[in-house]
């Protein structure tokens, strides 16, 4: 399991800073989420998460283009990014972070690899996206998404 020690951070600065929170992700089906709120207090300043594991999700509900998705794929940075911006705007927060990615074995291509994320954070001042690319299998691509996604929100809140 992952170090508790990103998502205690995250959350002392947001605390600090009283600044929220909130996720969308898709390949990781939950685990930043998972990691954000067990630290105690965390209700303080994370508001909520979405898992948009199917296109149709981040679609209706993070209001991601269909058009989007069919010309990049579902993982892309543009989507990720827009994932990342209907979550800040689905919950109202100051910032959001998403991640879609391949998480294998099966899926990836040789464009898009099993390993393969794009990982996205939004505020209103800045969107930060980042493509992302690890070795391992699915739990350990799913861990090592989240410890990346984790890095990104430290870097930009």
């Amino acid at each position: 399991m992952l170090s508790m020690e990103p998502e205690r951070e995250i959350g002392r600065m947001l605390k600090k800073k009283k600044k929220t929170l909130s996720t969308a992700e898709s390949c990781t089906g939950g685990l930043a989420s998972h990691l954000i709120t067990n630290v105690s207090g965390s209700s303080d300043y994370f508001t909520g998460g979405v898992i948009a594991y199917s296109n149709k999700v981040k679609v209706s509900l993070l209001g991601v283009p269909s058009t989007m998705v069919r010309k990049h794929g579902a993982v892309s940075r543009e989507v990720a990014e827009a994932m990342a911006k209907g979550a800040r705007k689905l919950f109202n927060t100051d910032h959001a972070a998403a991640v879609t990615g391949i998480a294998g074995p099966a899926g990836g291509s040789r464009k898009k690899p099993a390993g393969m994320a794009y990982i996205a954070f939004a505020s209103a001042k800045k969107t930060k996206t980042k493509k992302v690319l690890f070795e391992g299998g699915r739990t350990a691509l799913k861990e090592k998404f989240v410890r990346a996604l984790l890095k990104l929100i430290l870097e930009n809140i």
